[in-house]
Formats: C-alpha cells, structure tokens, sequence
C-alpha cells in the first residue's frame, strides 16, 4: 500500500483500523498512542508478566511472585533524541518494585531496554513540581548501573523469533 496515494480520510480510516485490529489481537488496550499500550503488552507478554486492569494505580503487571512492574515506553525520532519517559506519580508510595522501560525507534524497534529497581528510580529522576511527578530521562549510560537489568538484546532476540514465526504462519495461510 503506498500512504502517499492515499487522502488524509484515507489514512485516518487506516489509522483506526489498524488500532482496532491491534486491540483485536490484545495488543494495545485503549486507542491512545498506541506505544504506552504496546510496550505494557510486549514486556508483560515476554517476561511472564500479568498486566493489570488500566485502573490499577501505580503498577501494570506483576510477576508470578507478586513483584510489581510499572511499564513505561517511548518512541524516538532518532537515537540521539532524548527519552524522556512519562511522568511516574507518587514515587514516595513504593506502589512498584521495578520500572521496565523500553525506547523504540521510529519504526519500533528496540533501541534499549531496562529493568531498574525502584530504590534508584528517585537518584536517575528529577521531580517536577508542574507534574507532581518525577520525570525520568532514560540514558544508555544507566544501563551500566550494577542494579539494573538490561533487557534490550533478549526483548530483541524474541521478537525477531515471534516475527518470523508471525511471517511462517502468515505464509503458510496464503
């Protein structure tokens, strides 16, 4: 399909199609941006996660020892951009025990990813009063901290592997 043929009707009612086949397959919960939603189902989906109802406060997912996630996702227009994740509410409540945080390119893939405690999450952020929140740009370099899980490569290994085995199916249906 070539997007520059169609008008901007044409691609709206694309848009909204494809977020309806992505909530179809469980992939996004709600028809915002659609990266929020994809990264919860990405992490939960690969780490053995349980993803929570949108209601829940604090926390997303939790694992199967009761540990509590928050998942965070953002989209950059080029790896030099910063990835400033959204806003993270009520640190001093410890409703989490770690945050994943995956950055995707624009096309999204997988630029990094990482596990980090929520001990630390307080000494990489800034709290913003405007927000009441604390607001966490997520550099490379704190991949390096001792602490924190870095989950790029095995969030990239498995989703090379779903996408071939999405492409073997797809193949053999036609």
């Amino acid at each position: 399909m070539d997007l520059k043929m169609l008008s901007i009707p044409q691609l709206l009612r694309t848009h909204s199609a494809i977020v309806d086949e992505l909530k179809n397959r469980g992939v996004v919960r709600s028809s915002n941006n659609p990266v929020g939603d994809y990264t919860e189902w990405l992490v939960a989906s690969k780490l053995g996660l349980k993803l929570q109802t949108n209601a829940t406060a604090g926390y997303d997912a939790i694992d199967s020892e009761g540990r509590r996630y928050q998942i965070k996702g953002r989209r950059v227009a080029s790896d030099k951009t910063p990835a400033q994740l959204g806003a993270i509410r009520n640190l001093d409540k410890n409703d989490f025990d770690y945050l994943v945080a995956v950055i995707f390119d624009p096309n999204y893939e997988i630029l990094y990813a990482a596990q980090i405690p929520h001990s630390l999450i307080a000494g990489y952020s800034v709290y913003r009063r405007h927000v009441n929140a604390h607001i966490l740009n997520l550099r490379r370099s704190i991949l390096q901290d001792q602490f924190v899980v870095d989950l790029t490569e095995g969030l990239k290994r498995d989703l090379i592997v779903e996408d071939v085995h999405e492409l073997t199916i797809y193949e053999e249906s036609v």
